[in-house]
């Protein structure tokens, strides 16, 4: 899944993801119900919406690898964030502060909707176009449509964010302009609120955006013993229950073609309260049809040609 390469928006207190391998032998097979997303039959297993209210985003970053027609390679960070203060996009290459580029949306001195900016960075140019003025939002911090970013990396469009990103990109360059190579790697959501939460997600560039919906009912919902679960396009998926006991763990999905690690790690918000109480979660598709887990994959040699991505979620529970 994403890559250890990039910036991780991790809080300080944030559990170790690498520590899931040696939880995930110690629990039992019958506390996890696992369902395979291919399959059509879900009446026993269909995912209901709690009457809860979901917990909202607070920043995302997603990860973008750019492939320009020489060769050379950038990864491209993009965060979305909201908070009391301000809301915004920062840019960063390749994980490099000094290349930041920082948008503000609300600021009443330095909010700038519709602009461009260039710099140079590792022997190229960059130029970033940008247009928030009819940007439409939710509730988290990433538009839902009415906007767009582009960029220029050495002559080549090497990315395009929003709705009316390639339309701008048309009018604004020439017939002649080379499209680079690019790819989202990976995505990181930091959300706040209730034990629901529900995003989408593309696990292959071909596949289509999935509903995902996680939710960690309780004693207020009428259970003895708390249950985690994990609903894709309304479907579940996995079932884990007495979650105290469970806390951390993986299991694997199937989905449009491919494998999907699945791994949580609820510790704090059961043994660690009084702390962040971030819970993690971690979707990661894996590079081939193998057996071994995707951290066992370091060592093996990566086809830039497979699919790769990784959806990464942080969740603080305040009610």
């Amino acid at each position: 899944m994403q890559s250890a390469s990039f910036q991780i928006l991790r809080p300080p207190s944030s559990p170790n993801l690498f520590t899931m391998r040696d939880f995930a032998s110690c629990f039992s097979e019958y506390t996890v119900q696992v369902s395979d997303t291919s399959c059509s039959s879900y009446s026993k297993n269909s995912c209901m919406t709690p009457a809860l209210i979901p917990s909202i985003q607070n920043a995302v970053t997603c990860l973008y690898r750019t492939i320009l027609s020489t060769q050379k390679q950038f990864l491209i960070s993009a965060t979305w964030y909201k908070n009391n203060i301000s809301q915004g996009l920062n840019i960063t290459f390749s994980s490099d502060p000094s290349t930041t580029i920082k948008l503000n949306f609300n600021s009443r001195l330095f909010r700038k909707l519709k602009g461009s900016k260039s710099l140079e960075f590792d022997n190229s140019n960059i130029e970033v176009f940008w247009d928030f003025s009819t940007a439409r939002y939710h509730t988290g911090p990433e538009p839902l449509d009415g906007y767009y970013v582009f960029l220029i990396v050495d002559s080549e469009l090497s990315l395009i964010l929003g709705d009316m990103g390639e339309d701008a990109s048309i009018k604004k360059l020439k017939s002649a302009t080379r499209m680079a190579k690019f790819s989202l790697v990976s995505r990181q959501e930091h959300i706040s609120g209730s034990s629901l939460y529900s995003t989408k997600a593309k696990f292959c560039e071909k596949g289509v955006a999935h509903d995902i919906l996680i939710h960690c009912s309780g004693e207020n919902e009428g259970l003895k013993h708390s249950v985690l679960s994990v609903c894709i396009d309304k479907k579940m998926v996995i079932r884990v229950k007495r979650l105290q006991w469970n806390f951390r763990g993986n299991q694997i999905i199937f989905l449009d073609g491919l494998l999907v690690d699945l791994m949580w790690d609820v510790h704090d918000w059961f043994y660690n309260p009084a702390a962040s109480g971030y819970a993690v979660f971690m979707f990661r598709t894996r590079s081939g049809t193998g057996s071994r887990l995707w951290l066992e994959e370091k060592l093996v040699p990566k086809d830039e040609e497979k699919d790769e991505f990784s959806l990464m979620i942080y969740a603080a529970k305040n009610v």
